[in-house]
C-alpha cells in the first residue's frame, strides 16, 4: 500500500488595508494692523454774540458759516460781539471715514449773575453725520445750533461751562 500524504495548506486570505491619516494640519499666519487712534479736540467755543429781545420770544440760528438768522422778537444789534460756531479738530488714520454724533438733548445756558436760563438745540454740522480724514489724517467739524430766547429775557451773559459733546467713531 502506498502511503499518500496529503499536505493541506491552508491559505488564508491576506487583507490589504490602507490606513488613512487620522488628522491633517495646515497653518495660517495671523496679522493685525493697528490704525492711528481717532482723536477730537475743541478748537473754537460756540458764541451766539450780542442779541436784543423784546417782549416776544424768538430764536437765533447760528450757522456753520458763522452767520446768524433770527425769529420772533429777536434783533441783532450793530455791535455783534463775538459770533462763532464751535469748531472741533478730528485726527486719525488717513482716508478713513468716521461717524459724528451731535447732542440729542438741549443744552441749558444760565445767566452768570442769576438763575435765568435759555436753551440751545437743533445742532448741525458742516459735514453732516459722516466725515473722511484727509491726506494728513485730519478734518475740521464746525457745529452750529439754535438758541431759544424767552420774551423779555433778562440782560446779561449766559453760559454753560460744561459744554456740549461731539462724539466721533470710526465706521
Amino acid at each position: 500500500m502506498k502511503k499518500v500524504i496529503i499536505f493541506l495548506v491552508a491559505v488564508g486570505g491576506f487583507a490589504v488595508s490602507s490606513f488613512g491619516q487620522a488628522s491633517v494640519t495646515a497653518n495660517a499666519p495671523a496679522t493685525a494692523n493697528i490704525v492711528t487712534p481717532l482723536g477730537i479736540t475743541k478748537s473754537v467755543d460756540m458764541n451766539f454774540g450780542n442779541i436784543a429781545v423784546n417782549a416776544n420770544a424768538g430764536t437765533v440760528v447760528l450757522g456753520t458759516n458763522n452767520t446768524r438768522t433770527v425769529t420772533g422778537g429777536i434783533t441783532l444789534p450793530g455791535t455783534t460781539g463775538t459770533v462763532a460756531a464751535a469748531q472741533f479738530s478730528v485726527t486719525g488714520q488717513t482716508g478713513y471715514t468716521y461717524s459724528i454724533t451731535l447732542p440729542a438733548a438741549a443744552l441749558t445756558l444760565t445767566r452768570t449773575s442769576g438763575t435765568e436760563t435759555m436753551t440751545v438745540n437743533t445742532w448741525v454740522s458742516n459735514i453732516g453725520t459722516t466725515g473722511t480724514l484727509s491726506a494728513s489724517g485730519a478734518q475740521t467739524i464746525i457745529v452750529g445750533a439754535t438758541l431759544n430766547v424767552g420774551g423779555s429775557q433778562v440782560a446779561g451773559e449766559y453760559k454753560n461751562l460744561t459744554g456740549f459733546p461731539v462724539t466721533v467713531n470710526y465706521n
